[in-house]
């Protein structure tokens, strides 16, 4: 009788533990959490800010209608330019500001190609003020999968914030 418990007790925990492994379900890339989208509709659900368009566009966009400035805060969204290696630019949300030259962030979509992290959500991830004047024109940005800043200094616009301009 007892013997008929157990192995009623122990094969659905056997069954999960193999469907765990290989195949069994979403990979995930090592500092990120599973997901499929892109930052633009990631920060407009995270922030409430409700612009449309490329991320670079968002600066131009949220003119008139939100605050924006080289300050970062709380649930403010930074946007960076449109370059050669960002062509449609890219969103992060504040989610702490560390000091004058350090801001944590969440955003998706924030892996090289090959990594199997396209599309993923990182959260609470560093990214760093490396402009001459420390007014966030000019970030880097951390990378989960290496564990350390990217080589890449990126030009932002600033942060656009969720309160009315």
């Amino acid at each position: 009788m007892l013997r008929r418990h157990f192995i009623t007790l122990a094969l659905p925990l056997i069954a999960a533990g193999c469907g765990a492994t290989r195949g069994g379900g979403p990979r995930v890339a090592p500092g990120y959490e599973s997901g499929s989208i892109s930052c633009v509709p990631y920060a407009r659900q995270r922030s409430g800010i409700a612009l449309r368009g490329d991320a670079w566009e968002w600066w131009g966009e949220a003119a008139g209608r939100y605050a924006r400035d080289r300050a970062p805060s709380r649930g403010a969204v930074l946007v960076l330019a449109r370059t050669s290696r960002l062509r449609s630019g890219h969103l992060s949300v504040v989610t702490r500001v560390v000091s004058s030259r350090e801001i944590r962030v969440d955003h998706a979509n924030w892996a090289p190609w090959g990594t199997g992290a396209r599309g993923m959500i990182a959260r609470d991830q560093p990214v760093m003020d490396v402009s001459q004047d420390g007014d966030w024109s000019i970030v880097r940005v951390w990378y989960p999968r290496t564990d350390a800043y990217g080589t890449t200094p990126f030009p932002a616009y600033g942060f656009i914030h969720p309160r009315s301009a």
